[in-house]
């Protein structure tokens, strides 16, 4: 190979130390967070959770907190609501001045145990979610007969006007059509419970962008997942009876509480907060559901049990533990990967995917910007809206850790709302294929705001009218090429995704044959291949002629869907014609070295991505093991825009693109910046970056930068260690295609151990030295 120096070695030993070692698979205990201190505020919370709901954990001023946040509660501006806050008081208190306190995530089990002493008392109290249930538990065990006041906190017991930047939390953004009120949710105690839920109105933020973008006629065919929505829960306790309300105000934000408290004093007490999500034709349908929840969560010693069980083999899944002991970084990067696995492993069963803006995981504004006084509601860039350029660098990660069963919420969102974008795709433009913008809503049409309120007479109504997002619909097809991948990754049969993946890419075909239609009488260039302008590559190459992020997608999601076996003749055909179609990458040159360009032609620069990468990743045209990497690493050296744009911060990719290239150095450099402590207490709530706390494609992004220093492969050949230096010790486990996985231990420059499942993959490997 050109361009990088290497050490290749085929191995065909069939035993010998390196693989007879055993190397055992789970959470280091090393990395579990712990904190010997209490906190100054929500900013300093621990995450937790399970299934689909997360909470943030701290305690302050002797006092135990929770925020508790689930998967798709979104209510009529599609905002993310959170559910609430807990807090929990204890008498006598494990957690005044004069305890110590220790506060530990237990990585291993899934779930935070906090403990506090003073004196004789000694109390210990287990947070944990059911990954199976939507149901938050708080095992309160001490050695003192305890008295405990849990009292359920919500800022939304009164109307809210949101103005200004407040609505950059739901989908109004900087462009409200007159006056924008987040409803207050309905609060009760109910039978020894507290009773809470959102309901959300008839009249939604959904209705307002079918209006706006003048498709009323066909509303009633639309998919709507706003529409009689309910969400909430109750919280409960051992022994727990009503004991009135109380008011306070808590960052800045005034709150109402309903306090339960025990009756009498004990040594064991449990408090569940059950949780319930549906679009229910009446609240009384709701709360059968919710019934039922709490009816399912009667065996908590049973339910823990499992839920430490599932989060153990989690573990065992895939790993990278990493050590150098002269440098702190090193170290900082192995745990804040298994860090944000855990946070990601919190979302694993839920009905929408995980955020990129802060994912279960959001706190006070204020704590982030003082000049933000909203509720804990608020995250930027919305919560029901979807910007596939970050949200795709949540899931990519997922593949190469062996968490295929995770991408499934992902998926499913993009599923539901097909016939959605097919009738866009219909009734703007008279053609097939799904029409999937950027900044799009949970509903399928595009964000308001950025479709845009002022918008020129005549101009296309199928078009955002918005300087970064125009002619940029090609980042659905990362999500179709990740939907075919998990075939190759976990044995999952992909059957169900193609009617997806064949309209996503049949879109570009029609639609820029119809738009040189427009133009003249030919469908085609001279040389047969789609003209794939106006285009968009990224949000940066605007009015771009054949960008090359967008040929690299359509080439690399019809080769694969290519390679399929059990398609049919006419599949074949239709597909192997359309591939014929798509048009070569372009090339510029600076200084005598080649580089990729990023399209043909573009008329003005808009944001920092460096899609003229993008053949390298997501697309894997270019990359080690294949032809033309001396030009894609001219690119990353000496494309002066790329040179520029570089960053470690946020969604930037330039961690990864270092790696696939083979770039040891440079993706040592990027990835431990990428992933070094966030300098929050919790070491992995990066951000806000470009977006938010925590930013989850920060996090995602670099976890797969890490993994593609690790482990690559491309036309069966699997390579180990291929960016990885040699002063770094690690023992990692990843997945790699056709359900490989490989355990690999690194340490002081040797391998120690390498293990391939399955045995018949060891042909396979290439071990590279650097």
């Amino acid at each position: 190979m050109k361009g990088i120096k290497q050490y290749i070695v085929w191995l065909f030993l069939s035993a010998g130390f390196l693989f007879g070692a055993k190397a055992q698979s789970r959470a280091n205990p090393d990395e579990n967070v712990i904190w010997t201190s209490q906190s100054a505020n929500a900013a300093a919370s621990m995450p937790c959770g399970g299934g689909d709901v997360g909470l943030n954990v701290w305690v302050e001023h002797g006092e135990l907190f929770l925020y508790i946040a689930r998967s798709g509660t979104f209510d009529e501006n599609n905002t993310l609501l959170k559910l609430g806050r807990m807090r929990l008081k204890l008498s006598p208190n494990p957690f005044d001045e004069k305890s110590s306190f220790k506060q530990e995530l237990v990585l291993k089990d899934g779930y935070v145990k906090i403990t506090g002493a003073r004196g004789s008392l000694r109390t210990e109290v287990n947070v944990w979610v059911d990954v199976f249930k939507p149901v938050v538990h708080l095992d309160v065990k001490s050695n003192h007969k305890t008295i405990a006041v849990a009292g359920y906190e919500s800022w939304r017991h009164n109307d809210r006007i949101t103005k200004g930047k407040e609505n950059n939390q739901n989908s109004y953004k900087w462009a409200p059509q007159g006056e924008v009120k987040t409803f207050r949710d309905s609060i009760t105690f109910n039978n020894k419970t507290v009773l809470f839920f959102h309901q959300n109105k008839a009249e939604s933020v959904f209705d307002v962008t079918v209006k706006q973008q003048g498709m009323e006629s066909l509303k009633d065919e639309l998919f709507n997942p706003l529409k009689n929505l309910v969400f909430g829960g109750s919280m409960q306790g051992d022994g727990m009876m009503a004991d009135g309300n109380y008011s306070g105000s808590y960052a800045g934000v005034p709150f109402k509480g309903w306090k339960l408290k025990n009756t009498r004093a004990l040594k064991s007490i449990g408090i569940t907060i059950a949780l319930h999500t549906a679009q229910a034709g009446s609240v009384q349908e709701w709360l059968k559901g919710l019934a039922q929840t709490k009816q399912k969560a009667e065996d908590f010693e049973r339910d823990f049990k499992a839920s430490k069980k599932w989060w153990n083999a989690y573990w065992q899944r895939s790993f990278i533990h990493m050590n150098n002991e002269e440098e702190q970084l090193v170290t900082q990067a192995g745990k804040n990967y298994q860090l944000f696995r855990y946070m990601l492993g919190c979302n694993a069963f839920g009905t929408y995917p995980t955020k990129f803006n802060g994912g279960l995981f959001t706190y006070d504004p204020v704590f982030v910007d003082t000049t933000l006084n909203f509720t804990p509601d608020f995250r930027n860039w919305g919560g029901g809206t979807h910007t596939a350029q970050n949200q795709r660098l949540v899931y990519w990660p997922m593949l190469k850790s062996g968490d295929a069963d995770l991408m499934r919420p992902q998926f499913d969102f993009y599923i539901r709302l097909l016939k959605n974008a097919e009738i866009r795709t219909a009734f703007y433009w008279k053609h097939k294929g799904a029409s999937f913008t950027e900044q799009l809503e949970n509903f399928g049409l595009p964000n308001p705001a950025e479709y845009g309120w002022k918008r020129p007479e005549g101009y296309d109504p199928g078009m955002e009218y918005n300087a970064w997002l125009e002619y940029q619909w090609d980042t659905v097809l990362e999500f179709c090429q990740m939907m075919l991948e998990i075939q190759n990754y976990a044995g999952k049969d992909v059957k169900e995704y193609l009617p997806f993946i064949e309209s996503c890419v049949s879109f570009f075909d029609a639609h820029y044959t119809m738009l040189a239609r427009q133009r003249g009488s030919k469908a085609l260039d001279a040389d047969g291949h789609l003209i794939l302008y106006p285009g968009s590559a990224a949000e940066t190459y605007k009015m771009a002629y054949n960008a090359s992020s967008t040929i690299a997608a359509l080439k690399t999601v019809l080769g694969s869907l290519l390679a399929l076996e059990g398609i049919s003749e006419q599949q074949r055909t239709d597909w192997t014609a359309m591939l014929k179609r798509i048009p070569p990458l372009s090339f510029r040159d600076f200084g005598g070295h080649p580089t990729i360009a990023p399209a043909k032609t573009w008329e003005r620069v808009n944001n920092t991505e460096s899609p003229q990468l993008y053949p390298v990743f997501p697309w894997g045209i270019y990359g080690i093991g294949r032809s033309g990497l001396d030009t894609a690493i001219n690119t990353f050296k000496y494309d002066a825009d790329v040179l520029k744009f570089r960053s470690h911060v946020g969604w930037k990719q330039d961690n990864i693109f270092a790696a696939r290239l083979g770039l040891t150095a440079a993706a040592a450099e990027l990835n431990l910046l990428k992933l070094k402590d966030s300098g929050r207490r919790f070491p992995a709530f990066w951000g806000p970056g470009f977006d938010w706390v925590p930013d989850h494609n920060w996090g995602g992004s670099g976890m797969m930068g890490l993994q593609e220093m690790l482990l690559q492969s491309h036309h069966r050949k699997i390579y180990v260690l291929p960016a990885w230096p040699k002063e770094w010790d690690v023992h990692f486990k990843l997945h790699a295609p056709d359900q490989t996985t490989v355990e690999v231990m690194f340490k002081k420059g040797k391998l120690e151990l390498l293990r391939v499942v399955p045995e018949s993959r060891r042909k396979d490997i290439i071990l590279m030295m650097k």
